[in-house]
């Protein structure tokens, strides 16, 4: 029978209410006016060490739902094979893609109307990013390859960033990484045409890898640097670990990222202690969240791996920041990392220093703090300062729209 279209009018306005209402309320958690007392990685890795191992599941080739690269279906839903087992829980096919951007969007001071913005204007650039013909000079020697985090996009990633790193002097790029739907496990947020950063990590790092070589080949570069937000910083340290990105990037700023993973309000933590009694609640929350999301929890087997061997490598200069206020990354301390062998990490807390920077998970890119702290990372002698101003949770720009 053929549907209406009220029906499908209604049917998209409700996703779309839905995804809103969880948005808003994820956010929302950030807009208490003292952050959370900060748990300690150890503390949150004892509470649910014996949930790190998956629940028990299916036989291969049953019907309790598979991941595989091959994406025949065959496999486990565990991750096991060729399988990306992020919770040791994956529902849905292997798959997605990267996708160039086409055309900008306008400047934004606000996260909360780029991410609108976003959603309705999926593949255009942010202002200042994307310039084929740019050449990095001698004082800005390197091109900046900027990421966007999940459920997110290159435009509203780098709607406010974007245009004052090119004015800065630098050459900017950007893409869409981790396109995924429904079916291939993308989540519920997938279908909204804006939402990117959903697929497997390890996916999006390979598609990193193929953005980076054509940056350098049409820049001629030697090295580019990596500024990324939340999953962006955790898969851009998945590609010099993995990917061969080691000798490729000199310098990784990060915001907000995932790098120790993140008890997701708590929802993680949760559900990898119910995950040790053998009810699989991780494969259901995935459903939602999408694999990327999953895989970001304390204890996923993409977080373990991660850092099985330190969290950092030599020869690349790592500016980690973080917000007290971050909903979504948390404890926002889990973001820091430990200095390696032949690493440089600066540890960078946005509050210290400039307490009316309330700036949460989102509006973190919103800031200008953060943008100084950025420009000091790339060019430490021509922007030696920091700014500090009021920057609000969830809408940014200052409090303006």
């Amino acid at each position: 029978m053929k549907r209406s279209t009220f029906g499908r009018s209604s049917l998209a306005a409700a996703v779309l209410t839905g995804v809103s209402v969880l948005i808003m309320g994820i956010a929302g958690v950030g807009a208490s006016a003292d952050p959370a007392a900060a748990a300690t990685d150890q503390s949150l890795a004892d509470y649910i060490a014996a949930g790190r191992k998956a629940a028990p599941v299916a036989e291969s080739g049953s019907a309790s739902g598979s991941a595989c690269n091959s994406g025949s279906g065959a496999g486990s839903g565990n991750g096991s094979g060729n399988c990306f087992g992020g919770s040791g829980s994956s529902s849905g096919l292997s798959g997605g893609y990267a996708s160039d951007t086409v055309g900008y969007g306008p400047p934004m001071t606000s996260w909360l109307a780029a991410f609108g913005h976003g959603l309705m204007n999926p593949d255009v650039a942010p202002p200042g990013a994307n310039d084929w013909s740019c050449k990095p000079t001698a004082a800005h020697p390197r091109p900046v390859v900027m990421l966007h985090g999940t459920w997110m996009n290159a435009y509203n990633g780098y709607a406010y960033m974007g245009q004052p790193i090119k004015d800065a002097g630098f050459c900017t790029f950007t893409f869409n990484y981790g396109r995924s739907n429904l079916v291939q496990g993308g989540g519920l947020g997938s279908v909204l045409p804006g939402v990117m950063g959903t697929g497997y990590i390890q996916d999006s790092a390979k598609q990193l890898a193929t953005f980076i070589d054509r940056v350098i080949a049409a820049t001629g570069a030697a090295e580019v640097d990596i500024m990324a937000h939340s999953q962006g910083g955790a898969m851009a340290n998945w590609y010099t670990k993995f990917e061969g990105g080691a000798d490729k990037v000199q310098n990784l700023i990060t915001y907000g990222a995932t790098h120790h993973g993140t008890s997701l309000v708590g929802i993680g933590a949760l559900g990898r202690a119910i995950n040790n009694f053998g009810i699989d609640i991780l494969g259901f929350i995935e459903i939602f969240v999408g694999h990327a999301g999953i895989q970001q929890t304390i204890g996923s087997d993409f977080v373990n791996q991660l850092n099985a061997n330190g969290d950092t490598i030599p020869g690349v200069d790592y500016t980690i920041v973080g917000t007290r206020y971050d909903e979504i990354t948390n404890p926002y301390d889990l973001t820091f990392l430990r200095p390696g062998p032949g690493a440089s990490v600066q540890n960078i807390t946005l509050q210290d220093g400039c307490e009316q920077d309330v700036s949460d998970h989102l509006t973190i890119m919103y800031s200008p703090r953060a943008l100084s702290i950025a420009l000091r990372a790339l060019d430490p002698a021509g922007h030696p300062n920091l700014e500090c101003t009021f920057n609000p949770w969830l809408i940014g720009g200052g409090g303006q729209l």
